[in-house]
């Protein structure tokens, strides 16, 4: 019985973190597309991987043209991939150009977020 008992302990607790974990990295990957929606250069790099850093500067860039706003974001852990958190997200970044509204689908990509550093960032996309 306890055995049973230390069992049932050791599977609440590896629950408890894997959500954790999966939590820290929703929270990246949600802290990454809001300040890609508030085009914020000096903030962005503080949200992604050293590998990403340049992709997500270019992101940036490409909206710096246009008003955008983030609308019904909503991201959860997906599965892993090795030490990738994937994650998934809907909502849009909602774009507009001297009146043309166009929007970015935020659901067209599963994101990828790792522990760099010590806190979780975003990675890239597939």
């Amino acid at each position: 019985m306890k055995q049973l008992n230390f069992l049932i302990c050791i599977l609440a607790i590896a629950t408890t973190a894997c959500s954790a974990s999966g939590n820290g990295a929703v929270n990246a990957i949600e802290a990454y597309i809001h300040t890609l929606g508030n085009r914020d250069t000096a903030l962005i790099s503080n949200f992604s991987c050293a590998n990403w850093e340049k992709a997500a500067l270019v992101e940036v860039d490409s909206l710096t043209a246009v008003e955008t706003s983030v609308k019904d974001l909503s991201c959860q852990q997906i599965g892993q991939d090795g030490d990738d958190i994937l994650v998934s997200c809907t909502g849009v970044i909602a774009l507009d150009y001297n009146g043309e509204a166009q929007e970015i689908d935020l659901s067209a990509r599963t994101y990828i977020a790792r522990q760099e550093g010590g806190e979780w960032r975003m990675c890239g996309y597939r």
